[in-house]
């Protein structure tokens, strides 16, 4: 890693990006598939109630008070499993990234257990950001088209009216979804500070946010090759499906009049696109962790922290002393290796960025 630490250009980050998702390919792809899993695992005895039912003939349009029953049970046990199986596979993937970085050679196992004495925080930070990036800007959004659809469909307003008002509609959803891309960007380094640096949640997002300022271009650059990726892995695999398709009614085979032949090819979609997910569910996570050490080298120093501490030459941590003008002491040397590794002593005021 040594020659990694450097300011990367967007080019640089991604071809490391690369090189470490091949060098350690089973422990990103096991680590994301932690989730993806579990549906898969809970779809299936759902499917096959659901193709029995088919294949008995039982079409009924309107479900039976002991289905719903079962269906909203099974969500209510399913959400939470999968909420901490996701919290487990994404701040894994971070952990698992930052780790490779910094050239260790960490397992699977090792990776979700160092994820445990956490997870609360992370699954906190999740919420946190969700809130924030996207219900707030949503909430404001609707708050703001409800009322013009509302004056919209009002009688006697006239047509050149609804058109104002529909293209004011659109122009808000508009910014409100520009909001929702500019903040998740802004938040986009928040796992990997609330990892390395063991920060709370809303001091992740913060740290992020400050992060951000320069990183953003890139780090949307990113967004849309990882999109433009999922894109071009979803057609290579569906080739094979289209094919499939094809070939069948040559067969005597009509897919939609064989439930056999159905039930196979939502089965073959279902598959290729759990595949599809596994495979680029890393890819920008890793990417997000090389973001936060290239920013933190371009903004604190952190190539000259790291080497220090390969070379036992970290300062030491600071220790009570005599009050100083403040009333609180604070070494040189503690100082100056606060500015680099985000260590600062407890008289750091509480927006700095070494609060823990």
């Amino acid at each position: 890693m040594s020659e990694q630490l450097r300011p990367l250009n967007l080019g640089e980050i991604l071809d490391r990006t690369a090189q470490l998702y091949r060098r350690n390919f089973w422990l990103f792809v096991g680590t994301a598939a932690l989730p993806l899993i579990f549906i898969f695992a809970l779809a299936i005895p759902i499917g096959f109630f659901v193709v029995a039912a088919t294949l008995a003939g039982d079409n009924t349009a309107t479900p039976s008070p002991a289905e719903i029953l079962t269906i909203a049970t099974l969500a209510l046990i399913a959400i939470p499993i999968y909420l901490a199986v996701y919290v487990y596979s994404y701040a894994g993937i971070t952990q698992a990234a930052v780790s490779v970085y910094h050239g260790e050679k960490p397992t699977i196992r090792a990776t979700l257990k160092s994820v445990h004495p956490r997870f609360w925080t992370y699954l906190w930070y999740l919420i946190v950001q969700g809130f924030f990036a996207a219900f707030i800007p949503m909430a404001v959004a609707m708050a703001i088209i409800l009322p013009l659809i509302f004056f919209m469909e009002s009688p006697g307003v006239d047509v050149s009216s609804r058109l104002a008002l529909g293209f004011l509609s659109f122009l808000v959803a508009a910014a409100a979804v520009g909001v929702m891309i500019w903040l998740t960007l802004s938040y986009a380094m928040g796992m990997a500070a609330c990892v390395v640096e063991k920060k709370s949640a809303w001091r992740s997002l913060v740290r992020s946010w400050r992060l951000s300022p320069g990183a953003r271009g890139r780090i949307f650059v990113t967004y849309l090759l990882v999109i433009a990726l999922a894109i071009v892995i979803g057609m290579a695999l569906a080739v094979p499906l289209l094919i499939l398709i094809a070939v069948l009614p040559f067969l005597g085979i009509s897919v939609s009049s064989s439930s056999a032949a159905f039930v196979a090819m939502q089965v073959v979609r279902i598959a290729l696109d759990f595949i599809s997910q596994v495979l680029l569910a890393p890819v920008f996570m890793i990417a997000a962790v090389l973001f936060y050490f290239d920013q933190r080298i371009r903004k604190e120093g952190y190539d000259i922290e790291w080497m220090m501490l390969q070379a036992g030459l970290a300062p030491p941590q600071p220790q009570a002393a005599s009050p100083g003008i403040l009333g609180l002491a604070q070494p040189a040397s503690a100082a100056a290796s606060g500015a680099s590794t985000g260590e600062f002593p407890p008289a750091t005021p509480p927006d700095t960025v070494g609060e823990q």
